[in-house]
């Protein structure tokens, strides 16, 4: 852990929800910068024919004398089509080319100066209208839940109550379960740690799924109080206050408390996954069905393993 904090992190962030749920002003927030500030949005007419791109945002960030090399990996065009049966194929299509790149690289010479593409984290943002997931929420997240680490977000925390957003996050939690959607998990605290960071680790866990705001406007309520957040008639919602929503939580488990773990549990289970399965001799593939393999990992109806266009296999 030592050696990658002087050295710094490469970190990759994919982010994917329907369009109108604050996923870009989220991530700017999140980040401190405008990796959007090209982008030129489409209007209605513009959006009809969307099909999903995949787009890649890099910045370098620092945090507490820590050096990160960040990607963001935007989905824009996820959910817009007007049949969004397979609109998770090219993303789990990209977090596999991914795992395939890397494993190239690891099984060549170069091994010392490897750039590590894959996908640590996919912070899936959800609507905060309806009582739950929609179906096509449960059918993305089945599709990638065994390549990647989910993170889901209620985006747009600020169009609910706080007795709304409490149902909300049971009623997830609760078909997340009933579906078979494994999301990341955090890992236990170590026994020698103080009680302080036990209640922090207890209640970041409570969160999930984070409840967030995202805003680029600088509020000044006073001389002595400037902040990040949005202005109502009915009052002032500050985006880094933890009475209004789980910003901060969402923030610190990603770029102070958790990276490392979300880098660990990429290459240990979702990579390993992927490589065991890539190494499997092709006579055992017709002794077992490569769905059933991978069904192993991730949910059978929609899981592919992407090898390349000469190893296609038939199954």
């Amino acid at each position: 852990h030592r050696k990658s904090v002087k050295k710094g992190f490469d970190f990759t962030l994919m982010v994917a929800g329907e369009s109108g749920l604050g996923k870009s002003t989220l991530v700017n927030s999140l980040f401190l910068t405008d990796l959007y500030k090209d982008r030129i949005l489409p209007d209605a007419q513009g959006r009809i024919p969307q099909t999903l791109e995949i787009v890649k945002h890099a910045v370098d960030i620092e945090e507490r004398g820590v050096k990160v090399k960040l990607t963001v990996i935007d989905t824009p065009g996820f959910g817009d089509a007007v049949d969004n049966t397979e609109c998770w194929k090219p993303i789990a299509h990209y977090i596999d080319s991914q795992f395939e790149q890397y494993f190239r690289d690891e099984s060549g010479l170069d091994r010392k100066n490897i750039q590590d593409g894959r996908v640590h984290c996919c912070l899936y943002v959800l609507s905060p209208f309806g009582h739950g997931l929609r179906p096509l929420d449960i059918v993305f997240l089945r599709a990638i839940h065994g390549k990647v680490n989910i993170v889901p977000v209620i985006g747009k925390a600020d169009s609910l109550t706080p007795t709304e957003v409490k149902h909300k996050k049971e009623k997830i939690r609760q078909e997340l379960e009933e579906n078979g959607i494994n999301i990341y998990e955090f890992p236990d605290c170590d026994s020698d740690e103080d009680e302080e960071f036990k209640a922090q680790d207890a209640e970041m866990k409570q969160s999930i799924p984070f409840a967030v705001i995202g805003s680029s406007q600088v509020v000044m309520e006073s001389k002595d109080k400037v902040f990040r957040g949005r202005q109502y008639p009915w009052g002032t919602v500050e985006v880094e206050n933890a009475a209004h929503c789980d910003f901060l939580k969402l923030r610190n488990m990603l770029i102070q408390t958790h990276m490392q773990d979300l880098k660990d549990v990429t290459h240990e289970v979702h990579y390993e996954n992927y490589r065991f399965l890539r190494l499997t001799p092709y006579w055992q593939f017709n002794k077992v069905p490569l769905r059933q393999m991978w069904g192993t990992f991730a949910h059978p109806d929609v899981a592919e393993l992407q090898l390349p266009s000469s190893q296609v296999l038939p199954y």
